[in-house]
Formats: structure tokens, C-alpha cells, sequence
């Protein structure tokens, strides 16, 4: 892709960020698969990269080099490990409503502290009893004198225990114009987390449960308006949330290449590599056919997203490739690799485990195709990437600013 979608400083972002994840995060990986513990002190560690602040402009201290930079960093991160891709690109949602909301006295206090890792946001929308259905959420929030009291719970909010700074998406009237969103420190009285659950994979990733009983937060914490909830809310799901999960997909895939590819040259069967069994390398293939599309896909969503250029159906193709392709190469690396693959002294199980959590966030691949499908038909409701355009052109614009 070098010279194509990407320039010199997207490959020395590439390897600085392959670099730690080797030095840094490699080596903790058994303790974080041995205690399924929350990272805490590792989080804190790739925060402080700067990182976190890829899409935030130069103005407030992020790095202001757009979705394509960003997409690189959560894959470099991913390959190693894809709890701690996933710590990122969940990180970054709460980026985005900030960037796209937030007033210049939310900008001015919380965007540096984030581009610099003293601040980790997250975003909460999803309730248990509601699922991906957004209007059927419950948790409210009333107004209080210059203030607002929320009541009711979150679940599966990435970064839920580390996160400092909480976008929590709340019932303020009826209907799809009764959401709003607002900014909610995790130091506030009446908020509280529910204990992190043990999960299939991405060990080391927290995504629980908040609680709020009675929480006072100001109106000042407002983000937009009373109402702007529900864009909120999908424009973080579509914007940011599809093409960061397409780039842990993208980190797990290229591992799920490497460790196969290592292992069938060093695996003897029959006097030879196991890669010479033409059913072996038939596999190693599709595996490379694959990769080689999904990250085409990815790659190419996200640089139109990157020049404010429409790209919904890009960013849910994207998706879709990415999840479904991984979750495929997956089952054909455990293939390959036959009884070896079934313990943890090798990643492979890890990897397989891990691509079935990028599964559902953002949209399942079924919701994906149905979307698409209104794209075909000519049905689909607008694009939240154009409503946007704008302010993702001057993200663009400060990019084009640094030179190859």
C-alpha cells in the first residue's frame, strides 16, 4: 500500500507503533491471558504515546493525521495484541464525539488531556434490555436547576474501567429526538461500575457495565443540544466505530498470516515443510488472498473518509470484509496448525478467540449486508460521512500539512 494509500510518515507511524507493541505489549501478553485482569498501568502506557489523539488537530496538542494514521496505529497494536488494539479504538469513539460535538469550552478542557493520555473517553450507548436497538434505551437523565440527574445503566462500553471520561448517550424525551449525550467524569457521585465479567478473548480489554444512581452531572456536560443523542450516537458507531473495528480485524488477520506461515516452515511432514502439502499451502493461500482484500477495503474507506468524501457503504464493506475474513482465516490457521492449535502456548486460539468479539460491536455483519442492501436499492437514509464532511476535510487538510 506504500506509495498508494499511504506516505512515508504513515510507515514510520507503522513501525514506531510495531516497535512498542513488540518491546511493551508482547511480553505482558501471558500474565494478560493467565488473569483475563484489566490492563490498567498498560493502557495508561499506550495512552501516553499520544496516540489516543491521532484524529485530534495539531491545535490541541493530538497529532492531527486522520482515520488512515489512525487505522494503522489500532492494526500495529492489534497484531500483537487485540485487547489492547481494542483499548484504542474504543478510546477513539470517545474521541469522536468530542471532535464532532463537543462546544470550545468541551474542546479546550478535555482534548488535550486526552491527546496527551491523561484523559481515556469512552462512549455508552447500548443497554442490556435494548441491544443494538438505540431508540429502545431507558436510562434517563432529568433536568435538575443547572444540572441533570442520570439514572439507569450501560453494558459492553469499551474502556469501561479504565476510562476517565464517560459519553453516555440517555432518554431526555420521547421519541428519536428525546436522546441526549452527555460528559460524565468516572469520579462522579452516583456513578459506579458493575465487576468486569471474564470473557471468551481480549484478555487484558475492560467492557462492562456503568451505573448511574442519581448522578449529578451540569448542563455544561451537555454535548450539542438536548436531542442530538441519536447523532451522536451514530455518527461514532459509523464514522469511528466500523473502521476501528476493521482495524483490529486487520492486526488480527496479519498475525493470524505470520504465526500460520511460520508454523507450516518449521513443521515437518513427510521429509519436507508442511507448507509443501498442496492442501496446506491452498490454505496459506486463501489466507493471503484475503488479507491482501480486507486491507484493501480498509485501507480505501478510510482515505476517502480522510478527504470527506461520502463513504458509508465503504466503512460498512469494510466491516464486513474484515470481521468475516479474519473469522475465516482463523478457522483455516486452526486447520493448519491441527491439535497444536488447541493450546494456549501458541496464539492461534488467542487470535480466533479475539476475531469473535469484533464480530457484534458497530453492527453485526448481518446489519452490515442489510444496510448495503439499501444501498443497492437506493433506499439507504443519507450518510452520516457526508453530514460531516466538513469538519473531517480540516482534519484532512491539517494532514496534508505535515508532507510526505
Amino acid at each position: 500500500m506504500d506509495g498508494y494509500f499511504t506516505t512515508k510518515r504513515h510507515e514510520r507511524l507503522r513501525e514506531e507503533v510495531r516497535t512498542f507493541a513488540e518491546s511493551e505489549v508482547r511480553p505482558r501478553i501471558p500474565e494478560m491471558e493467565a488473569t483475563r485482569s484489566v490492563q490498567h498501568e498498560l493502557s495508561r502506557l499506550i495512552a501516553r504515546q499520544g496516540w489516543i489523539g491521532v484524529t485530534i488537530g495539531r491545535e490541541y496538542g493530538g497529532m492531527g493525521l486522520g482515520h488512515l494514521a489512525k487505522t494503522i496505529i489500532i492494526e500495529e497494536l492489534s497484531r500483537v495484541s487485540g485487547a489492547m488494539g481494542a483499548m484504542v479504538q474504543a478510546s477513539q469513539l470517545g474521541v469522536a464525539k468530542i471532535v464532532h460535538f463537543g462546544n470550545v469550552e468541551q474542546k479546550d478542557t478535555w482534548l488535550p488531556a486526552i491527546a496527551s493520555g491523561d484523559c481515556l473517553p469512552t462512549i455508552a450507548v447500548t443497554e442490556a434490555e435494548a441491544g443494538g436497538h438505540v431508540l429502545g434505551m431507558t436510562a434517563s437523565a432529568v433536568r435538575d436547576g443547572d444540572d441533570y440527574l442520570l439514572n439507569g445503566s450501560k453494558v459492553y462500553v469499551g474502556n469501561s474501567h479504565v476510562g476517565d471520561l464517560h459519553g453516555v448517550v440517555v432518554r431526555t424525551g420521547p421519541g428519536s429526538r428525546g436522546l441526549s449525550a452527555f460528559l460524565v467524569e468516572s469520579d462522579r457521585p452516583g456513578f459506579s461500575l458493575g465487576p468486569q465479567q471474564p470473557a471468551m478473548g481480549l484478555h487484558g480489554f475492560s467492557f462492562g457495565e456503568l451505573i448511574f444512581d442519581n448522578c449529578r452531572v451540569p448542563a455544561s456536560n451537555l454535548l450539542g443540544a438536548e436531542g442530538d443523542g441519536l447523532p451522536v450516537a451514530y455518527s461514532s458507531s459509523v464514522l469511528y466505530g466500523r473502521a476501528n473495528l476493521t482495524a483490529v480485524s486487520l492486526g488480527i488477520h496479519q498475525a493470524i498470516l505470520e504465526e500460520t506461515t511460520a508454523f507450516s516452515i518449521a513443521r515437518q511432514r513427510y521429509g519436507k515443510p508442511l507448507h509443501e502439502v498442496p492442501s496446506i499451502k491452498l490454505k496459506l493461500g486463501q489466507i493471503q488472498s484475503r488479507l491482501m482484500t480486507a486491507r484493501l477495503a480498509a485501507y480505501h474507506a478510510v482515505h476517502l473518509l480522510d478527504n470527506g468524501l461520502p463513504c458509508d457503504a465503504e466503512l460498512m464493506n469494510a466491516k464486513l470484509v474484515n470481521v468475516e475474513s479474519a473469522l475465516d482465516s482463523a478457522r483455516n490457521a486452526m486447520e493448519i496448525h491441527a491439535a497444536c492449535g488447541l493450546f494456549t502456548d501458541r496464539p492461534v486460539e488467542r487470535f480466533l478467540r479475539d476475531a469473535h468479539h469484533i464480530f457484534a460491536p458497530a453492527g453485526t455483519s448481518d446489519v452490515q449486508l442489510l444496510r448495503l442492501g439499501e444501498v443497492a436499492l437506493g433506499t439507504s437514509k443519507g450518510q452520516w460521512s457526508e453530514r460531516l464532511a466538513d469538519l473531517v476535510r480540516t482534519e484532512s487538510e491539517a494532514f496534508a500539512g505535515v508532507g510526505s
